[in-house]
């Protein structure tokens, strides 16, 4: 939050040239704000990957019947904000390429919104929106491989095809040190970024083939997976998602905040904050009410629509894939980052206000 409005203010004072300036520097072969965007974020979604790895298969969604709430709050909390943005950018294919935008949820914002409120919220809606949250990354995971992918190029392709079977091989011959993996991952991450396919998504693919399992006694903490998640944790959480943060949320408000308040921001404002709560309250009411899951353990349904609303803080991702989709066109880069800033507040206000009231009787 903090990087977040230092970029705002930064970005509306005399430093902006500066600011700018910075972040177009050339690094080698690509400037400082695709480094943060194809390389640092890659480490952001390889510990997503890992995550997500260790709660399908050793976490809180290793059973199915756990999966089965989040998975349909999370899919419709993809639909509806997707299909309420494009339904206000039909008319135009360039700014209909945004549709994602509002589909993602920002874990980090959200579990942090959730924490501050104590105990006005049961432990179990925490697991819930945690679950929702990493089913929401799966899903965005998803959309960026299938739908921002630039043309390919079949060579680098097939070379990170053949480095992705190596790291295959490296767990099923139970290779247990992490060196390997992190070296034929950073090859990996190399033929991605220059097959077309984003680059992100190596950091991905490299958690799905890190193993969960160790061969010492006590697997859980010695594994590969849990000691490349726990010296990632603190990198990605105090560098990486700031710095993002800061080379990405900095919006001009001189003469462009009404002009920015167009199809794209409308959109993207109102797909996080209506879409959002609608669509995961939706989904999770269908399906508690045909039994299809169980309700959260001691919540009440007012304590789940705050939930629902905190689901519409969509700042990483939203931005992320904003930036991903309208690569290289500032002024409708500038409308998402407008639209995320407003339907992110929107959401995070009234889901606090919700969620600090008593709360309504159990049905």
């Amino acid at each position: 939050m903090f990087s977040a409005a230092l970029a705002l203010i930064v970005a509306n004072s005399p430093l902006n040239a500066v600011y700018e300036a910075a972040l177009a520097a050339r690094v080698g072969p690509l400037s400082a704000l695709h480094w943060i965007n194809d390389g640092l974020m890659a480490l952001f979604f390889l510990l997503v990957g890992l995550e997500i790895k260790r709660e399908l298969l050793d976490g809180h969604l290793r059973h199915s019947s756990a999966r089965i709430l989040p998975g349909l709050g999370a899919l419709g909390g993809m639909i509806l904000p997707a299909a309420i943005y494009a339904a206000f950018n039909f008319d135009s294919p360039s700014r209909l390429h945004g549709w994602a935008i509002p589909a993602a949820t920002d874990i980090a914002f959200a579990l942090g919104v959730l924490a501050l409120l104590g105990s006005r919220a049961p432990a179990s809606l925490k697991v819930f929106l945690t679950a929702l949250a990493i089913m929401d990354d799966l899903g965005a995971i998803a959309i960026i491989g299938v739908a921002y992918t630039d043309k390919i190029s079949a060579p680098w392709l097939l070379a990170a095809a053949a480095t992705l079977l190596c790291l295959l091989s490296l767990n099923r011959f139970n290779v247990r040190r992490l060196l390997p993996y992190l070296a034929f991952g950073a090859a990996f991450w190399l033929f991605i970024l220059n097959s077309g396919v984003h680059a992100t998504l190596a950091g991905v693919l490299l958690a799905a083939a890190t193993p969960l399992r160790s061969n010492g006694p006590d697997e859980g903490e010695r594994s590969p997976l849990h000691r490349l998640e726990n010296a990632l944790q603190p990198y990605v959480a105090f560098l990486i998602l700031p710095l993002f943060g800061f080379a990405n949320a900095g919006l001009r408000f001189d003469g462009e905040f009404s002009a920015n308040a167009t199809p794209v921001a409308i959109g993207v404002a109102v797909g996080l904050f209506l879409g959002k709560q609608l669509g995961v309250f939706g989904a999770v009411a269908l399906a508690i009410r045909t039994g299809l899951a169980a309700k959260p353990r001691g919540a009440t349904w007012t304590q789940i629509h705050g939930v629902a609303l905190l689901c519409g803080v969509g700042f990483t991702m939203s931005l992320f894939i904003g930036e991903i989709a309208f690569d290289g066109d500032r002024g409708l880069v500038a409308q998402v980052k407008l639209g995320v800033l407003a339907g992110s507040l929107a959401s995070i206000v009234a889901g606090v206000l919700l969620l600090r009231r008593r709360g309504d009787r159990q049905p």
